[in-house]
């Protein structure tokens, strides 16, 4: 608990230095060595999106909670791993962060889809008050799995993006249903999912025309988060080798997860040891400053990133990838098959092209954003209640 209350500026200085090894390090898909590239790894990390807890923000709800210090550490992780994909989507992976450097607008624009306030597309606020649809209470703490769902929905308001998110359940990759969502050339559902309200809101000041052109194209850019269990109490050590190559493809997202009830966001891994940032550190909540310019140096870790062993994780994570193109996923699709041949490494997740015939309902992967509401179900493995529920979109 005294953690959680340290100050950003207490913090800075305990972290461990990069080790010395020979080992590469893996970044998201970036292979580094830490004797010829060490600032590059440490440029490439602090140029990802540092969600942490907030204090002093808006009520969430208008009379919740004004901090999420204590419970929201894994919405702060799932707005980093989807805060990854929307930095690939608008600015690609070879963009970097520098401090003082004057950053083109797209940056700000995902930025300020997870600022703090009620109508940011991926706010605290909207993630939690999303979630009491799920039956999780504002404050209430999410598993892996809860996150993505949430996450899934809110995507459907951002017409900016236009991004098909799948939530592959039961270990499984159907790529029928992924093709399927992605190549659908319906214009961005979620104009029509929202309510009738002012557009500034809807499109969170974002020109209405934005995203035009990607709505009529033949492949929408593809979230792919896989909510997985790797053990029962403990990580099976036959999955670790598996796990250390998803952080090598150029697809990766990296991945949520943690030690029990305190959520990581992993984002490569050197030797056995897991690199990750940490949301425990509370901030005072961030409001644009009189020129409407919002300050971001609290939105990047500026020390080394915090490690741990990889036998450390808790066995209940989702796995994120990011596929812009068609190209992408085949070539995902291509290297998922070739790890299944790696020697020592069990495989995650099974990827098929059809739907197996033990799943009844057709649909019950693939809940696209106009699908009815309250006959669609889908049911989903969750960490902190060690049972299967059943979810209503």
């Amino acid at each position: 608990l005294f953690l959680a209350t340290l100050t950003y500026d207490t913090l800075r200085f305990e972290y461990e230095d990069f080790p010395e090894t020979k080992e590469p390090v893996w970044i998201l898909g970036r292979k580094y060595s830490v004797f010829t590239e060490k600032e590059e790894i440490l440029l490439d990390v602090t140029s990802r999106l540092w969600f942490t807890y907030r204090k002093n923000f808006p009520a969430i709800g208008g009379t919740g909670p004004t901090s999420d210090t204590g419970w929201g550490c894994m919405l702060r992780c799932g707005q980093m791993i989807f805060a990854q994909a929307l930095i690939c989507r608008h600015l690609g992976r070879d963009w970097r962060w520098i401090k003082g450097k004057r950053q083109m607008d797209n940056y700000f624009n995902v930025l300020n889809a997870f600022i703090d306030k009620k109508d940011s597309y991926y706010s605290i606020h909207q993630i939690a008050q999303m979630g009491v649809g799920e039956g999780k209470s504002i404050g209430q703490w999410y598993g892996p799995n809860t996150v993505a769902q949430v996450l899934k929905k809110l995507a459907t308001f951002d017409t900016w993006s236009s991004l098909a998110v799948h939530i592959a359940m039961d270990n499984t990759v159907v790529m029928e249903e992924i093709r399927r969502l992605c190549q659908s050339n319906f214009p961005c559902a979620g104009a029509a999912a929202c309510p009738a309200v002012e557009s500034d809101v809807l499109y969170n000041g974002y020109p209405e025309e934005a995203g035009v052109r990607d709505r009529l194209s033949l492949w929408k850019p593809l979230v792919l988060l896989i909510p997985l269990r790797l053990g029962l109490t403990e990580i099976n050590e036959a999955y670790i080798e598996t796990l250390k190559h998803c952080f090598m493809m150029p697809q990766s997202l990296g991945v949520i997860g943690g030690k029990p009830n305190s959520a990581h966001y992993f984002i490569g891994y050197v030797g056995e040891e897991l690199i990750y940032l940490d949301p425990h550190t509370t901030q005072p909540a961030v409001e644009p400053n009189d020129s409407g310019c919002l300050p971001d140096e609290s939105f990047h870790c500026q020390h080394p990133p915090c490690r741990m062993s990889i036998a450390e994780l808790d066995p209940s994570i989702a796995v994120g990838f990011f596929c812009n193109t068609e190209e992408d996923f085949n070539d995902w699709c291509q290297q998922i098959r070739k790890l299944s041949l790696v020697r020592g490494a069990l495989p995650m997740f099974e990827l098929v092209e059809r739907q197996p015939s033990h799943f009844s309902n057709p649909d019950v992967l693939n809940l696209t954003p106009d699908s009815s509401d309250a006959d669609r179900l889908e049911r989903f493995f969750d960490s902190e209640d060690e049972d299967f529920e059943i979810l209503s979109l």
